[in-house]
């Protein structure tokens, strides 16, 4: 029998609409159940983050609660070195906004069915590589080197992490102290040499002194905005006392004028009567 001239199809990678791959995933070698990651190269344009590159970072769909951060990690480290996972309950930009607190400080995360994740690579040539992976190939979360706890064992693991140890709460809370205590010292230096470069003389001037070329111009500090404030409010004061002073002296004229017109009705009558009685004589 001569054998068949149809050849094996290459297994390939599944991309849909929208330009996502889909990874397979099964929780461990013996799962039947497979489940779907979407993963797309990570490109927006308004995100500056540092922490997101665009060249190196992967956005994960469909994350099931089973798979965390360090699951992702031994996940997506076949296809290069991971530098750092994300995982959120919906997208978004990253927001970098004060300290970064520890664990101990932040409030307890709401568990969802299914959140979403963002894959940062040392390389960009580990972004192709995992949009090249074939579907049928699935990826294995749970291993022997790598068991990942789930039922009535992730639950007394997650009791057992709420416990706080003293010594380690002290030596974050200590630690949290230092970095304050640094960050006002230099707000504080900070404030004391714009108070210096922008202090006025006796006569109410400020010394200002041309910068290197290129250089910027300094944004308004915070001291020179309440002397700013202080001047406006002495100005408006004076100009109350002025307006005062002109209301007075304006009283002032307008009982002037009354007496001198009353006057001058005296006078008309006065000399209305000297000439009835012919007595007026003006030279």
């Amino acid at each position: 029998m001569a054998p068949s001239k149809k050849k094996h199809a290459k297994s390939q990678a599944c991309v849909i609409p929208g330009g996502f791959t889909v990874l397979s995933l099964q929780f461990s070698s013996g799962s039947v159940a497979r489940h779907s990651l979407y993963v797309k190269e990570h490109r927006v344009r308004a995100e500056r983050s540092s922490r997101r590159p665009l060249d190196r970072t992967l956005f994960v769909l469909n994350v099931p609660p089973y798979c965390t951060e360090v699951a992702l990690v031994h996940l997506f480290s076949q296809f290069g070195s991971v530098e750092s996972v994300e995982l959120r309950d919906h997208p978004g930009s990253f927001q970098e906004s004060g300290p970064k607190l520890s664990r101990f400080f932040k409030p307890a995360e709401k568990q969802v069915d299914l959140c979403f994740g963002y894959v940062v690579f040392q390389n960009s040539s580990s972004i192709p590589a995992v949009k090249s992976h074939p579907h049928d190939v699935p990826l294995v979360v749970c291993t022997e080197q790598r068991p990942v706890k789930t039922g009535i064992q992730k639950w007394i693991q997650q009791y057992t992490d709420t416990f706080i140890q003293p010594d380690k709460l002290q030596e974050v809370v200590d630690s949290f102290m230092k970095d304050y205590d640094e960050r006002k010292e230099e707000e504080a230096e900070r404030q004391r040499k714009e108070a210096e470069q922008q202090q006025e003389d006796e006569d109410g001037w400020v010394k200002v002194t041309r910068g290197h070329k290129g250089a910027k111009a300094r944004p308004h500090s915070e001291a020179a905005n309440q002397r700013t404030l202080q001047k406006e409010m002495r100005k408006r004061k004076r100009k109350e006392l002025m307006n005062f002073y002109t209301w007075q002296h304006r009283n002032t004229q307008k009982e002037h004028i009354a007496e001198l017109r009353k006057k001058f009705e005296e006078d008309k009558q006065r000399i209305a009567l000297l000439r009835a009685q012919r007595k007026f004589r003006p030279y």
